[in-house]
């Protein structure tokens, strides 16, 4: 049976076009139901309506402007953006980019498996700047390997969950940190779309 995804991304969603690829040609026996940005500036928003796919911007800040505390927003937030995920019935949530770290609130109520891609190998360089931490701790210390994993989201941790799989990336001697950010995009592209395919496929 063909699978459900709702795909969360914040930037220029190529690792969502590499999910729309596969689903287009075969490799993913999945169709993307839903896309939910919360930039507007997200390229991933243009990448789904190209492919016919709906679309929903969520953004964080009205909920901090009604909200007496950081915590309570994100809560707040994240209830109602629970709901608009299980409205699209999803048998996966997959966050490519997805620049927001969820609470409990909506991790209790999603029926569906989270996932989640991260830049870094398990254990090091959790949160938003992993390539950036990588290339820094390459020129610091000769740091010589960094890699991609995808994972579990069972709850509040950062890029901690219970790895589906992981893929190390070489740091060259002669790289500058676009080259690496460009070697690691290209093997996010790839490990996403067989993960996913594994993770559908198990029992």
């Amino acid at each position: 049976m063909t699978a459900r995804l709702v795909v969360l991304a914040s930037g220029s969603g190529s690792n969502l076009q590499a999910v729309l690829d596969a689903c287009e040609d075969g490799r993913l026996d999945a169709t993307v139901a839903l896309v939910i940005i919360n930039r507007r500036s997200a390229f991933a928003g243009e990448r789904a309506r190209g492919a016919g796919v709906r679309v929903e911007f969520r953004p964080l800040a009205p909920y901090r402007d009604a909200s007496a505390g950081a915590r309570a927003a994100r809560e707040d937030y994240d209830l109602d953006l629970a709901g608009l995920v299980e409205g699209a019935s999803p048998d996966l949530v997959v966050q490519a980019g997805w620049m927001h770290l969820f609470t409990s609130s909506f991790l209790d109520r999603i029926s569906a498996r989270v996932v989640n891609l991260h830049p870094a190998l398990p254990g090091q360089f959790p949160g938003a700047t992993a390539i950036d931490d990588a290339w820094a701790s390459h020129l610091e210390s000769g740091l010589d390997r960094t890699g991609v994993m995808v994972h579990l989201v069972p709850d509040e941790g950062i890029d901690d969950g219970p790895v589906l799989a992981i893929r190390e990336v070489p740091i060259f001697a002669d790289d500058t940190r676009d080259l690496l950010e460009e070697r690691i995009h290209h093997v996010e592209h790839e490990l996403l779309v067989s993960a996913i395919v594994d993770l559908l496929a198990a029992p």
